[in-house]
């Protein structure tokens, strides 16, 4: 079991931001340190060096430095900015590795430097394939792991929905929840082949009248998301004498709105896990 699952979010949000305070503090203090050489010209007798008074205004006593001035130590420091922008890249992301969605959500919003590395492509990367899966670990985003997590995730909870649904038994529901279109086609275990939106419908009304309720346990669920289509496949077990079984579950995304346009549910064959 993973370690950090014990911990409460807050928690591990506040150990994200201490980790991160002290990598500056230690960056601050290993680039800033003043040497310990130093070197000494009052008792120099090199003609080339030149008498200064004291700043105090003092002219009786003299003290002699080198015409060649003293390096300035701040003076690559990039004019601008910051401890949080000159850490290595890998320390900020592995960080942020430990941190879960909301978690990494609220982080941004605490201030622009948290905000700058909150929204790092890298953490979201590393986080989607933490919460999902890492069959996409070629897949590059056109508008960047942030947006394609954001966008895994809604299709993910429109996918629990539809069980619900089924869990509930409500024809209404699944009314709403599919796209009215003729081209709409569910395939329930039984392999029979439901096409268009009023006899899909038709079939989900047969099913709840049902005297025994449904209850799946979903697991293994990978989804992929374009532009305006999704697919999400799973593992299903239902407490019936069939089962388990492969579900495949196709949306289309309308209005500002995901919808179902096909469904198909088969039992296992061969092997099983």
């Amino acid at each position: 079991m993973d370690i950090f699952s014990s911990f409460s979010q807050p928690f591990l949000l506040a150990v994200t931001v201490t980790s991160l305070c002290f990598f500056i503090a230690l960056f601050s203090f290993r680039r800033f340190t003043p040497s310990r050489k130093q070197h000494c010209n009052c008792a120099s007798s090199n003609s080339d060096a030149v008498a200064v008074p004291y700043l105090n205004g003092g002219v009786s006593e003299m003290m002699e430095i080198s015409q060649s001035p003293a390096p300035v130590v701040l003076a690559d420091r990039r004019t601008g900015s910051s401890m949080m922008e000159e850490l290595v890249p890998e320390i900020t992301t592995h960080a942020l590795s430990y941190l879960d969605y909301p978690s990494l959500c609220r982080l941004s919003m605490t201030n622009s430097l948290m905000r700058k590395a909150a929204n790092d492509d890298n953490a979201w990367k590393a986080l989607y394939h933490k919460d999902f899966t890492l069959e996409q670990v070629s897949v590059t985003p056109s508008n960047g792991w942030k947006a394609y997590y954001a966008a895994t995730r809604a299709i993910v909870i429109v996918n629990t929905e539809f069980f619900n649904i089924v869990r509930d038994k409500s024809i209404q529901a699944m009314r709403r929840f599919w796209l009215n279109a003729d081209y709409v086609k569910c395939i329930h275990a039984t392999g029979e082949l439901f096409s268009g939106y009023n006899s899909v419908m038709q079939s989900w009304q047969l099913i709840f009248n049902w005297e025994q309720g449904l209850n799946f346990q979903v697991r293994d669920v990978r989804a992929r998301v374009l532009t305006d289509m999704a697919w999400v496949t799973m593992r299903t077990s239902v407490d019936i004498d069939a089962g388990p079984f492969n579900v495949t579950n196709v949306f289309e995304f309308h209005s500002g709105q995901w919808y179902m346009v096909h469904h198909h549910i088969s039992v296992m064959t061969g092997d099983l896990e």
